[in-house]
């Protein structure tokens, strides 16, 4: 009996030790089931079959739209962020709950079901436009589970590196290097209201109103106060107007020229009792009007002595904030942490994984990539206890993700034992209650 069941393979450092490989019976993403309760109670995905437009004509038509966008999203999630793997998730117990086909016995999506899904489908315009809607009406279930009485958007650009011949590749002289050139809109809770691929080689700038003016819609009868920050690749003339129009306070990074110092020059005096030992900060509020402005603006600079150099060094904000300077420069340094948040989608999804041919098909990755960031921060900031917000999202795919778990089947239940490792079942216990308050009805 005990001959008849040795293990596939051995290791020489302990012959004791045997390796069997079980397949279907375990996985090692049993933390997705948190994530598709989570999904459940706020209702994210059920919404694609709202929104996405289903252009398969076929009789044979094993999984639905929510199905194969669930398998999408939540694979990126988990961390396999291309369609590598999808074979072998195709059979992994959770994935197939996910989708809905373990209770049936059958399998999730195959790599065709799912490039054809993703290359196919999903590209065509209407579905494109879809995505972002989806996005959209996402971070609003997002948010109306908090008590927030303002919004704060950050717009930020980013690199995604190439290495092939995709279409829209191009060298950046800022990045030194041939990528796509995405725009990114995120508010003060992490989520990424808006995203947009671009060719490598245009402005931070370039389409800011293909990815702002449905986030402001979305945000004009709110109520809430509305503020936007950015560096000074948008320091832009139609931004700001664009912005005074629809009553956001902002605070933009201005570059500096010529007229701004001329105009800072006479402040600049060294102070009598400087110790060379420390840096010193100043704030001066100026009243400034470029060529290309209608009319003039307060712009806010910011001087910084430094014991190592012989002359101070000047930043520039433009806002139309009514604070106090040092206040406004404070403010506008809070957009740091779009740049935290671009480094996860980045480090922990690796949403730069851009290496279709087509545009068109890279666009639709970054979307779902924007879609499975959404899903992760979704958790960390409504789910997760005071003392475990402070997990990035790579911590979360490590920690709670990757739980190693057996699967059992029964007549009529399936039972996953989960290993007690980085998360016990108390704190998952935790975890699932937190997410059951957030259903329609729970309180």
């Amino acid at each position: 009996m005990g001959e008849s069941n040795r293990a596939d393979l051995q290791v020489r450092f302990d012959r004791r030790i045997q390796m069997q490989f079980q397949g279907a019976k375990v996985t090692s993403d049993a933390g997705l089931l948190a994530i598709l309760e989570l999904d459940e109670a706020l209702g994210l995905t059920e919404l694609a079959g709202l929104t996405l437009a289903d252009t398969r004509t076929g009789r044979n038509i094993q999984h639905d739209q929510v199905a194969l966008l669930r398998q999408s999203v939540y694979s990126r999630l988990a961390g396999y962020e291309d369609t590598n793997d999808v074979e072998r998730l195709a059979l992994d117990p959770v994935m197939r709950t996910v989708v809905g086909q373990e209770a049936r016995g059958k399998l999730a999506a195959s790599t065709n079901t799912l490039s054809r899904f993703e290359t196919g489908t999903l590209t065509r315009r209407e579905n494109l436009e879809a995505l972002a809607q989806l996005n959209g009406l996402w971070a609003d279930r997002a948010m109306g589970h908090i008590r927030s009485w303002c919004i704060i958007l950050d717009l930020d650009s980013s690199e995604s590196p190439v290495h092939g011949e995709q279409e829209g590749a191009d060298y950046n002289g800022y990045f030194k290097s041939v990528c796509y050139h995405p725009l990114f809109c995120f508010n003060q809770y992490g989520d990424c209201e808006g995203a947009l691929l671009r060719p490598g080689h245009v402005p931070s700038a370039e389409d800011w109103r293909r990815v702002l003016v449905p986030i402001v819609r979305r945000y004009r009868d709110s109520g809430l106060r509305k503020y936007l920050r950015a560096d000074g690749g948008f320091a832009c003339p139609e931004l700001y107007r664009y912005l005074e129009q629809e009553g956001f306070r902002y605070a933009i990074r201005l570059p500096e020229n010529p007229v701004l110092q001329r105009q800072l020059e006479p402040l600049l005096t060294l102070p009598v009792d400087w110790d060379q030992g420390q840096t010193i900060v100043q704030y001066y509020d100026l009243h400034y009007q470029a060529a290309s402005w209608q009319r003039p603006r307060r712009v806010i600079a910011k001087v910084q002595w430094h014991r190592t150099q012989l002359l101070p060094e000047a930043s520039f904000v433009v806002t139309n904030l009514g604070a106090t300077p040092q206040a406004v420069v404070e403010f506008y340094d809070g957009r740091a942490t779009a740049e935290q948040w671009i480094k996860e989608g980045k480090y922990a999804l690796h949403w730069t994984r851009l290496s279709c041919h087509r545009f068109v098909a890279n666009q639709v990755r970054l979307a779902l990539f924007v879609l499975a960031y959404n899903l992760g921060n979704f958790l960390r900031r409504l789910v997760l206890l005071d003392t475990l917000r402070h997990w990035s999202l790579r911590s979360i795919q490590v920690k709670l993700i990757k739980i190693g778990t057996k699967v059992i089947h029964h007549a009529r239940h399936m039972i996953f034992q989960m290993a007690e490792v980085a998360v016990p079942k108390q704190l998952f216990t935790q975890i699932l209650r937190r997410i059951w308050a957030l259903a329609p009805g729970a309180g």
